[in-house]
């Protein structure tokens, strides 16, 4: 019996050694475990020098875990708040990440945090990712939006429904959307920058056609003499004639219905043109006569009339084309203006001084010219300048002649004034000028033989003159001399006709006042 208990008491005392050595065994597993916990997360936060951690081993088992727990159970709190930061701002660059690569929408639940590195270092590098991407968010935000204005203002300029447009690129585009919720993908903004090229494309085309359509109503009013009252109903049209792709602004300047309008109109005035085509070709050749009326170019306009009336009653020729034809014979005719100006110029100071030389041949032989009668003074002022300008005309038709001569070996052919080779008008000029003078050099000689008999008279019968010949005879050799200077009397009828009409009545007027005061 004693035995027995005995047995049951050492059986108790082994039972109760294994649960001590086993509740030691877990209070060291615990210890090691909280210790391995607390080292852990010390690394994985990366800073312990705000928490107070036991360096020693004193005390038992329980005393070591007391003064453990603390410490773990605020590092544990700590880990779960670092653990929500990583995962906000982890969260935060995802989105962003996702509003960039488009995918924004795709992205499901929260991102996973490495809870092996959750120090502040590894905090802040996330941080520092997240403002650049929060930068470059802005940054695209605010190019999408310079995107949108600018879509908008070419959708304004053409006419065109911004709406549709814009949110064809994507639909967070409109205007509903929040400035926040906008697309800013990579493919939102290439779309974007490729509808404002195509815009201002289309834009640039839309402008080109209508200055077009401008330029042929211009042309067509001016053609027609459309009245201004017709023409002020397409101002919205010709204002745009010398603009540029940036400087149209207005909204629906460029709209498709404003450029068909526009088509309607030269249409119907095309077809109005083709009405009044007898009326538009002479006109044209009205003003074709009349460029070459200022150029002195001689031109059978009955000839070039019957020729437009032949091609237009044939029906052979298209109303454009004839027109065109007879454009370019006007711009021909004013580029050989051009080429004829600096000569005509001098024909006309010529002919000018010519005629001022045949006025004061005649004032030299107007006995009364130095009486005091009204306006005499005036006479007397123009006689001083035509005489230093008639002493100019031998250099003025020097000068001619050389330009003359080199216009013609430029050109190939001669220049005529009014069907007259020019030429031959001033090798006229200058025989008839030397005609003048031998003339006036014969007169001299007869008048110096007169007054040299007269003086031999004088000598033999005295002072008193002779009963045969009139007291008047010797006042009448000045005028006779003078009148002698232009030659018969004949060409000084005709240089006084002349010079008594208008200065420029008709071109055989001209050309003959020339030879006369030659």
């Amino acid at each position: 019996m004693l035995l027995q208990i005995e047995q049951e008491c050492l059986d108790v005392y082994k039972r109760k050694v294994e649960q001590a050595a086993k509740s030691r065994a877990q209070l060291l597993q615990a210890l090691s475990d909280a210790k391995l916990e607390l080292s852990t997360l010390v690394s994985a936060l990366g800073d312990k020098s705000f928490i107070s951690i036991p360096e020693t081993t004193l005390g038992t088992i329980n005393e070591q875990l007391a003064a453990i727990a603390p410490a773990l159970e605020q590092l544990l709190k700590q880990k779960e708040e670092r653990v929500k930061e990583f995962s906000d701002i982890q969260s935060q660059i995802q989105k962003i990440c996702g509003e960039i690569a488009g995918n924004a929408s795709e992205q499901t639940g929260a991102p996973a945090v490495d809870e092996s590195d959750l120090s502040l270092k590894k905090l802040n590098e996330y941080q520092v990712k997240l403002q650049e991407l929060q930068k470059e968010k802005s940054d695209r935000l605010h190019k999408v939006l310079e995107f949108v204005s600018t879509v908008h203002d070419l959708c304004a300029v053409l006419g065109m429904d911004f709406f549709s447009t814009v949110t064809e690129v994507h639909p967070s585009l409109d205007d509903t959307t929040g400035v926040q919720s906008k697309s800013i993908s990579n493919d939102t903004l290439l779309r974007l920058a490729e509808t404002v090229s195509a815009l201002n494309e289309d834009k640039k085309q839309r402008l080109h056609k209508l200055q077009e359509l401008a330029t042929q109503l211009i042309d067509l009013w001016n053609l027609m003499d459309t009245p201004e009252e017709e023409r002020i109903l397409f101002d919205h049209v010709t204002c745009h004639t010398s603009a540029s792709v940036d400087g149209v602004t207005v909204p629906g300047a460029l709209a498709l219905d404003l450029i068909e309008q526009a088509e309607v109109e030269v249409e119907r005035l095309d077809q109005l043109k083709a009405s009044r085509m007898k009326e538009i070709a002479f006109k044209k050749q009205v003003e074709l006569e009349e460029i070459f009326a200022r150029a002195h170019i001689e031109i059978d306009p009955e000839a070039a009339r019957e020729k437009i009336m032949a091609l237009i009653d044939s029906g052979n020729v298209e109303p454009t084309e004839l027109l065109a034809d007879m454009d370019n014979q006007i711009a021909k005719a004013k580029e050989e203006v051009l080429s004829r100006k600096e000569i005509l110029d001098r024909v006309e100071k010529w002919m000018s001084a010519c005629e001022e030389e045949s006025w004061l041949e005649d004032y030299n032989r107007d006995e009364n010219r130095y009486n005091s009668s009204r306006g005499a003074h005036l006479n007397l002022k123009r006689a001083e300048k035509a005489r230093i300008l008639v002493s100019k005309i031998p250099g003025m038709v020097d000068t001619l002649v050389a330009k003359t001569r080199a216009w013609e070996e430029d050109r190939g052919i001669s220049f005529s004034y009014d069907g007259v080779p020019l030429l031959a008008m001033l090798d006229e000029y200058a025989m008839l000028r030397q005609e003048r003078e031998e003339e006036k050099r014969r007169l001299r000689d007869q008048k110096k033989y007169g007054e040299q008999q007269n003086t031999e008279q004088e000598a033999i019968f005295g002072s008193k003159p002779s009963p045969a010949r009139p007291s008047g005879t010797k006042k009448v050799v000045g005028p006779r001399a003078n009148g002698g200077t232009n030659g018969t009397p004949s060409r000084r009828l005709s240089l006084n006709a002349t010079q008594n009409g208008s200065r420029s009545a008709t071109k055989d007027g001209k050309r003959d006042s020339m030879k006369l005061a030659a």
